[in-house]
């Protein structure tokens, strides 16, 4: 109460999955409700409202309005005054985007006031009589983004120019655009349909700009090029016109659509974006003259925002909001909320434990790796916690981010490879919650679905997690260790089914997820697939497998997708009654996919995965660096590298999400691939970058923007390009190298073969470099008559090494071993050859 003091609401159960609040306010002034479900508090909680006396005869207003609502949906407020003129009220509700206030006088003294927020965050609502504030306002009203779903498109249409290049082809090059005012911007480098060179933009000033041309960072001959802006040809979005019904009214399930004439506005892209209950098919159609018929289709009724760009700025009456009426899809929703805490750091020389959970698998299959930041990399431990639980243990020698790579059968662990901060953690946020697991792709109703949710880099917090579709979930959550959570639910129904995660009310990367549910496969159960093996498979090479049906009756169906998404030739044929074969001939190498259906429904633990030949493809060894992933200015240029040298050929995919759309582009360079961007409004922006499907290491990267905005902010804007890299190695090794930390002092070394050697037998020791750091051990071994014909060194993990040797001549040998450049103690050592 606005004394300080506490009292309690009347709580009513009302028996249908609802309850209800009943105070009676003694204080006049804000008040704080406050609403706990398990000792912690719900979504929205505590909530802010004001009590006013009405007997008084000054304008009074109440109603949900000013203190919560949901994104997109009317919020409503009462405003009463029984004695005085209730038209000279003003209204205006202010937040991050623009909403659209309507009154009604309700011819009482009193006025319905409705709002519709269109996105969510803190509003601030604004009542005055005359000149002056009522007692209260203004009011915050914390707007939250319940259940809403996003669909967004992009369609170009942007301004070409044939340059005088004799350059013909276009891998390597890359292009900028200056402005007069000097805002600089990367093109698109294309061949024209007559053979010549080309670029691509969006004009946004008049006059003559500069065009930059490189090949490897130098400039092409001729470059920079100038071409001259016309006022005709800036976007302008003030002279789009728009018809038609589709932002006025909508229905679910139809094609509810509008007309844009583009014909005397300019060059300029459509951003086209959908928010509401439900995704929403989104469609444009270009019909040639400017005019690009748009349409959207949404499955549950509702209101919906409409969002419509054109060259970087809202369309007049942008952001529509769209009531939109018809039957639903019978769409069930349930969540669930954890508190997170802080998970302490670790420091150096502490050992360090990663735990995770892997359904169906054993730890003599499994291998982890660590990787410092100085690039080195090391064995780690997998202990088997059972229960399908494991532990990777290691322990740091240097402060920072390192990246620890766990793989099954040679295959990356959903969430793998994962960041480990060793020291303080320097960026927390729902950005650094990484989920993984089978349960986030597929399942069967009536079986647990299972997924792992990992928060030790996004600090403390709460996890919502909601699963939709067409029967009610069944959600638990538990966690199996400090910053590693296991997450399983349960549906009764087939379908597809989306799960979203949330960390403090932000959505973690790649939420929601799409998730097929399988029907009950009945006698699938039984069906098993033969054994597969682990290596040794062939590009060009026939494969087969037995299906041993184990009883289980009907036809078998499979396909392959291979690691480019194509499908291969797959032939499923019976043996006896019994077994089936599958035959293919697979024709990339990588992981490949097999899909097997018993009378067409999936197996369980289908697709399969295999490797074939070797899989070199490491997300993993991928990194990225420069300015342009820590931060940035609105209207500037800036870039970063991703340095995929020993990381395999693959698939590099970058996103960049933020307040607006960026320029961007992605070159090849020396090490890897340059990507360069232009923000065009000030906000925090999230790089994303994907190597073969999986997240790099520090991936997603925030990214602050300052200045000034170019173009108009919206919700969450994203632009993307994807390059199928090749396979790079470094051309200046010895340039490249580790930068090593090494004590050899902290080496010790013990075994026979240090001191006395039998002739034409292996002879061995010891060297343990588990405190002395990282660095490269080198052993050899000279006698009487030159260098000894055979040493072996294995490292047996942890820094441990066993070494064995074969001498062929008697006498007095030296042997010398080094960690880098000097000798561990001891060394050399005389060995006597007998």
């Amino acid at each position: 109460m606005p004394s300080g003091k506490f009292d309690k609401p009347v709580v009513i159960d009302n028996h249908d999955g609802t309850v209800t609040f009943k105070y009676d306010p003694k204080e006049i002034g804000t008040h704080e409700l406050h609403i706990k479900y398990n000792l912690e508090h719900v979504q929205g909680s505590p909530y802010k409202f004001h009590v006013d006396s009405i007997g008084n005869g000054t304008l009074t207003a109440y109603g949900p309005g000013l203190v919560q609502g949901v994104a997109g949906e009317p919020c409503s407020i009462t405003v009463s005054n029984k004695s005085n003129a209730i038209g000279k009220m003003n209204v205006n509700v202010e937040g991050p985007s623009k909403a659209e206030v309507t009154c009604h006088d309700n011819k009482d003294g009193t006025m319905s006031v409705t709002y519709v927020p269109p996105s969510p965050g803190e509003y601030k609502v604004t009542i005055k009589a005359g000149d002056a504030h009522i007692r209260g306002s203004p009011f915050l009203a914390k707007i939250r983004a319940e259940g809403r779903k996003r669909s967004q498109i992009t369609f170009g249409h942007s301004s070409e120019v044939s340059l005088d290049v004799q350059e013909k082809e276009v891998k390597c090059l890359n292009a900028s655009i200056i402005a007069p005012s000097g805002l600089e911007e990367p093109c698109f480098v294309k061949k024209r349909q007559d053979g010549s060179l080309g670029i691509s933009f969006t004009p946004r000033e008049e006059g003559e700009h500069l065009v930059q041309v490189k090949k490897l960072g130098k400039h092409l001959p001729g470059s920079p090029f100038k071409i001259n802006v016309l006022v005709k040809d800036i976007g302008n979005a003030s002279k789009v016109k728009i018809t038609g019904n589709g932002l006025k009214e909508g229905k679910t399930h139809a094609e509810n659509q509008f007309v844009l004439h583009t014909s005397d506005a300019g060059f300029g892209g459509i951003n086209f974006s959908v928010e509401g209950r439900s995704a929403a098919e989104l469609k444009c159609e270009d019909k040639g003259e400017g005019v690009i018929v748009c349409s959207y289709r949404p499955s549950e009724p509702g209101y919906y925002v409409v969002n419509l760009k054109f060259a970087d700025h809202n369309i007049p009456g942008s952001p529509f909001t769209v009531k939109v009426t018809g039957p639903g899809s019978n769409i069930i929703r349930e969540t669930i909320k954890k508190k997170i805490d802080q998970v302490p750091p670790v420091d150096i020389g502490q050992e360090c434990k990663l735990v995770f959970r892997l359904p169906g698998t054993n730890a003599f299959d499994m291998a982890a790796k660590v990787t410092n930041p100085t690039g080195v990399t090391d064995d780690a431990v997998i202990v088997d916690m059972e229960d399908c639980q494991y532990g990777v243990y290691f322990t740091p020698k240097e402060p920072g981010m390192h990246t620890v790579s766990v793989r099954y059968k040679e295959i990356h662990i959903p969430g793998s490879p994962f960041q480990f901060t060793v020291g303080s953690v320097q960026s927390f946020g729902a950005h650094k919650v990484h989920a993984g697991g089978l349960g986030l792709e597929r399942g069967g109703a009536n079986e647990p679905c299972e997924f792992s949710l990992y928060t030790r880099e996004a600090g403390p917090g709460t996890l919502h997690i909601s699963v939709e579709g067409q029967s009610r979930a069944d959600i638990g959550i538990k966690e199996i260790s400090p910053g590693t959570f296991c997450v399983n639910y349960k549906v009764t129904e087939a379908g597809q089914y989306r799960v979203g995660i949330k960390f403090n009310d932000e959505p973690i990367p790649d939420s929601p997820f799409k998730v097929y549910i399988l029907p009950d496969v009945g006698e699938g159960r039984k069906i098993e697939l033969g054994h597969v093996p682990d290596a040794g498979l062939q590009v060009n090479k026939p494969i087969a497998f037995t299906i041993q049906m184990n009883g289980a009756k009907g036809l078998i169906d499979g396909k392959v997708i291979s690691p480019s998404g194509g499908e291969d030739d797959c032939f499923v044929s019976p043996i006896d009654e019994d077994s089936w074969a599958l035959r293919f001939i697979p024709r990339e190498n990588g992981i490949h996919q097999i899909h097997l259906r018993h009378n067409g429904t999936h197996i369980p633990q289908s697709p399969f995965r295999i490797v074939i030949g070797h899989d070199d493809a490491d997300p993993a060894a991928v990194q990225a660096s420069g300015n342009g992933l820590k931060e940035c200015k609105s209207g500037v240029k800036t870039d970063f590298l991703i340095n995929t040298c020993n990381a395999g050929s693959g698939q590099l995919a970058v996103t960049i999400e933020g307040p607006s759309k960026v320029s961007m582009d992605c070159t090849e360079v020396a090490d890897g691939y340059k990507v360069r961007y232009t923000p065009l409004a000030p906000g925090d922006y999230f790089v994303i970058i994907k190597y073969n499907g999986y997240h790099i290491v520090g991936s997603p990267f925030k990214v602050h923007c300052t200045g000034m905005a170019v173009a108009e902010p919206g919700g969450v804007e994203t632009s993307s390009v994807v390059v199928e890299t090749v396979a790079k190695q470094s051309k200046h090794k010895g340039d490249q190298l580790p930068r090593f930390r090494s004590d050899p002092a902290k080496i010790t070394s013990k075994g026979p073969g240090l001191k006395k050697a039998i002739t034409h037998k292996m002879n061995s020791f010891q060297v343990n470099c588990q405190e002395a750091g990282n660095n490269i051990l080198f052993v050899s071994l000279y006698g009487p008559k030159g260098p000894c014909d055979e040493i072996h060194v294995k490292h047996t993990g942890r820094n441990m090494f066993n070494v064995s040797y074969m001498v062929k001549d008697r006498g007095e040998h030296i042997l010398i071993i080094k960690y880098g450049n000097d000798h561990i103690p001891g060394s050399p050592f005389k060995v006597d050859c007998t």
